[in-house]
């Protein structure tokens, strides 16, 4: 997940040529989908950016991300449930899966599993020039009738992936040889980590957190305003 976004930034400045001015609708799992918040952060550095949230309510996006991000940024955005009336103004559609493993609850993934499926038939109601993105691996959510529509780029987004990867590869190596001494840990600047010595005291409150199923695993937790921390791994809040 973490070079996710790498992947969706080449797609996208390949396909539309730039990212300001652009109108990107996420759908899905907005609550727990990593990549989406990972991406609405790298969005936020570009220029009238606006973006459409669609969910269904219980897998809204977290209000931290529009407090710590969309906000700050000066970003339009618009909450909806529905993926039909927002389509034709879409300049990327993200879609996502809703994600099975994040679930307690069965019969609650059930009834949220189908929310949205995109397929050719809502196609014809988006731009021409639209492209679709999908972290993968998909599940339901795009139909394989829109594999070979010219504006799906989810395939196209794998091997960019591929390419930024490489590269990235490339640039820790370059940097391990020119500074063998550093050890830093990769989180984004602005975010601040709980010292480790009060980390050890917190848990993090996801039984599905690698801390539990890998216990030896460190407990990090990070904040954006100093106060209200969350897990490092999975983003649940302390």
């Amino acid at each position: 997940h973490p070079t996710q976004t790498t992947a969706d930034l080449l797609t996208i400045y390949r396909e539309k040529g730039g990212f300001d001015g652009l109108t990107v609708g996420f759908v899905g799992d907005l609550k727990y989908g990593r990549t989406v918040h990972s991406l609405i952060n790298a969005l936020s550095r570009y220029n009238n950016i606006k973006l459409v949230l669609i969910s269904p309510k219980e897998l809204a996006l977290p209000q931290y991300v529009i407090d710590n991000t969309i906000k700050p940024a000066g970003m339009e955005y618009v909450e909806t449930t529905s993926l039909e009336d927002s389509i034709g103004d879409l300049d990327i559609i993200y879609m996502t899966r809703i994600q099975k493993e994040r679930f307690d609850d069965q019969e609650e993934y059930e009834r949220l599993k189908d929310s949205y499926v995109l397929d050719a038939a809502k196609m014809k109601n988006a731009k021409v020039d639209c492209r679709v993105l999908h972290p993968l691996p998909r599940v339901n959510e795009i139909a394989v009738d829109v594999d070979d529509d010219p504006r799906a780029c989810y395939f196209k987004q794998v091997l960019n992936g591929k390419y930024m990867r490489r590269a990235l590869i490339l640039k820790l190596v370059k940097e391990a040889e020119a500074k063998p001494d550093t050890k830093e840990l990769g989180i984004a600047t602005r975010l601040k980590r709980m010292p480790e010595e009060q980390a050890r005291r917190c848990r993090c409150g996801n039984p599905k957190c690698i801390t539990f199923t890998e216990p030896s695993t460190p407990n990090i937790f990070v904040t954006e305003d100093g106060e209200n921390y969350r897990c490092a791994y999975c983003e649940t809040a302390l």
